[in-house]
């Protein structure tokens, strides 16, 4: 019977060391879960980090590709032009060559008339080539070769043709004949399809290249062009949309999300208050254009040689439809290179200005193309201000509407979303009540973290089981006790470690609460100043429309190269 006590005594002994030593491995174990468990907590943020990162990287690698495609196709394009239009600029810098030379008489009419006939050869098909062998005969005094030449001119381009020989008889001193072939040229115009190179004749009407009688000519030309244009049903809301265009492609696409930088991360309305600040931010960048194109005075050209040497220039270099496909390519490219990469951006520019590289467009589109695209109309300042003022009504009308639709366009509430919680604010005024309702989300999050933490049906299994096996070792001996106890056991470690986790989790969700605390007040902050930052971007439409106003063509007098005023019209 002893000997039955020792033997009992030291297999208790036993199984309390393993239970000790299960506790161990139990409490490690218990250990290394919570330590995966806040890694793989970690891991998420470190993802969703990555995420955010990868997806910048993506956005701006794709920016990176589109850049330097545009930049190539840029130099393959000006390539292709100069391989398949390379001869019409050899043809171009003859056109003024030769009425230079023939200012000064440097060059033999042999020379000359040599140079215009090999021209003709080179190009064939260009208007250009016989319009230069007809200068270079009328210069010879040879009418009949003047006259062939002048004839195959106009059939290869009448307009062109015309316009170049009234420039051309303006520089000469020629009135009659400037009028007449002026005549020439309104009579094939249509105010509905106007070739791009009418705004050649529009920058010589502004610059006062044409003498007094000739300019008023013009000035009625382009008076009956508006009253005719105006007899269609739905001109003036044409305008008002075209003008809106204009205006919307001097909008900004600049990105504030380095200012408001807690609304970018934290308000799906964002994207919508970005848009909404480069819109506000439209009307201080027209009216500074505005002020740039009319404040201070306007150099005019040392001469009317050079002056109508500029005008030649621009016609014979510029204005070539053949050229056009190439051209709308390039103006694409070089957009895609001023914003960044931003293919997205550039064709919103390019669909806002494409009309600048129509083969026709009607006289206001054509006035609507040099006030506000003169890199791409090649106009001077002084064609822009008349473009201006003649359509001042027009930008007026365009200029409310847009204002009306950028108001109209900013989101009336912010959306706010931190974690799962979703709020939205007007102004900011009701930061309390959402500091509020995001606490009570995430106390109410907490309680169900930590509701959750508990003994699930596997722990109440192996109290029973673990029952069972202890009863049932008075019979079955000590390892159903040894494993009776170890389930016991285990369920007691674990009841143990919920403690520890619920401890673990309110740190947590202290730490959430602060933080999300701390990003809603300043969202609530930035939305204050991003309302503040509308409203003063806004009230520059009010300068830019009374600017607007003191603009009026009658207050814009030029000076002729014929010594005398002219005051353009107003229509």
């Amino acid at each position: 019977m002893s000997n039955e006590r020792v033997i009992q005594a030291a297999d208790l002994t036993f199984i309390l060391g393993a239970i000790r030593t299960l506790d161990n491995s139990i409490g490690t174990v218990s250990g290394q879960v919570e330590t995966v468990g806040n890694e793989v907590a970690q891991t998420r943020s470190d993802l969703s980090r990555l995420e955010e990162a990868f997806a910048d990287f993506v956005a701006s690698d794709l920016k990176a590709k589109q850049l330097s495609l545009a930049e190539t196709r840029q130099v393959k394009i000006r390539q292709e032009l100069e391989t398949t239009f390379g001869y019409y600029a050899v043809v171009r810098r003859q056109a003024t060559g030769i009425l230079q030379a023939s200012d000064i008489s440097l060059v033999r009419q042999e020379t000359l008339n040599s140079a215009t006939e090999e021209l003709m050869i080179s190009a064939p098909g260009y208007w250009l080539a016989p319009a230069l062998v007809a200068l270079a005969a009328w210069l010879s005094d040879n009418r009949d070769l003047a006259t062939r030449a002048l004839a195959e001119a106009i059939r290869r381009d009448d307009e062109k043709a015309s316009l170049f020989f009234a420039l051309v008889a303006r520089r000469a001193g020629r009135a009659e004949a400037n009028r007449v072939w002026l005549d020439r040229y309104f009579g094939m115009q249509d105010p509905h399809k106007l070739d791009r190179q009418t705004t050649v004749m529009v920058d010589a009407l502004a610059n006062g290249v044409f003498a007094g009688d000739v300019s008023l000519q013009c000035n009625k030309r382009i008076t009956s062009w508006i009253e005719e244009l105006s007899q269609y049903p739905g001109f003036t809301e044409n305008q008002r949309k075209q003008w809106s265009d204009a205006l919307r492609s001097k909008m900004p696409n600049d990105s504030h999300a380095g200012t408001y930088s807690t609304l970018a991360k934290f308000s799906p309305t964002w994207p919508a208050l970005d848009s909404s600040v480069n819109a506000m931010a439209m009307h201080a960048v027209v009216l500074a254009y505005l002020k740039a194109i009319f404040d201070g005075e306007i150099q005019p050209a040392a001469s009317l040689l050079a002056a109508v040497d500029d005008l030649l220039n621009k016609l014979v270099s510029r204005f070539d439809d053949e050229e056009l496909p190439l051209r709308r390519q390039e103006e694409m490219c070089k957009l895609i290179i001023e914003e960044d990469g931003d293919k997205k951006a550039a064709q919103q520019r390019y669909d806002l200005q494409h009309k600048t590289l129509d083969e026709v467009v009607d006289f206001t589109q054509l006035l609507t193309n040099a006030a506000m695209h003169p890199e791409t109309s090649h106009v001077t300042r002084a064609t822009q201000r008349f473009a201006i003022a003649l359509s001042r009504n027009w930008i007026v009308d365009a200029h409310a509407d847009v204002s009306a639709q950028s108001r109209m366009a900013v989101p009336q509430t912010v959306e706010i979303g931190i974690e799962d919680w979703k709020g939205n604010t007007a102004n900011g005024e009701n930061e309390n009540e959402l500091v509020q309702s995001l606490g009570t989300h995430l106390d109410k999050r907490e309680e169900e973290a930590l509701a959750a933490v508990k003994l699930g049906g596997m722990h109440y299994a192996a109290i029973v089981f673990g029952v069972i096996l202890v009863l049932w070792s008075v019979s079955a001996g000590f390892v159903t006790l040894l494993m009776g106890a170890a389930c016991l056991t285990w369920v007691f470690l674990a009841h143990r470690g919920l403690a520890k986790t619920k401890a673990t989790l309110k740190a947590k969700f202290a730490a959430l609460k602060a933080q999300s605390n701390e990003a809603l007040r300043a969202c609530m902050a930035e939305v204050v100043e991003l309302r503040r930052d509308l409203a003063r971007r806004d009230s520059v439409a009010e300068d830019l429309n009374a600017y607007l106003q003191d603009i009026s063509p009658d207050q814009h007098v030029m000076t002729t190269h014929s010594a005398t005023r002219r005051v353009l019209v107003n229509t």
